[in-house]
């Protein structure tokens, strides 16, 4: 049972996002209940958190001013760097 449900968490994807876990509620307790709706992270991987965002105007915001503070931030929460990167990207 246990190997099947190795093999499933693995070929699904689901096994990572439950590893990865931490760093997604440590950006959402971050932004906050309102804002991790409108930043929400959808990936994250060897360092890099994607962040899905629905509006150019929202995107260009993270980008310029707050998305590196966030970054540190949710870092803090982890007690560590393991988000080295917040990439954002336009929700399609």
């Amino acid at each position: 049972m246990g190997d099947a449900m190795k093999v499933f968490l693995s070929e699904s994807g689901l096994g990572a996002k439950l590893r990865d876990w931490d760093v997604h509620q440590a950006w959402r307790d971050t932004l906050g209940p309102v804002l991790c709706k409108r930043a929400r992270s959808v990936l994250y991987r060897n360092g890099e958190l994607v962040v899905e965002v629905e509006s150019a105007a929202h995107k260009q915001e993270l980008e310029s001013f707050t998305a590196e503070g966030y970054r540190r931030k949710a870092n803090q929460r982890l007690g560590n760097e393991r988000i080295r990167r917040v990439t954002i990207k336009l929700k399609k």
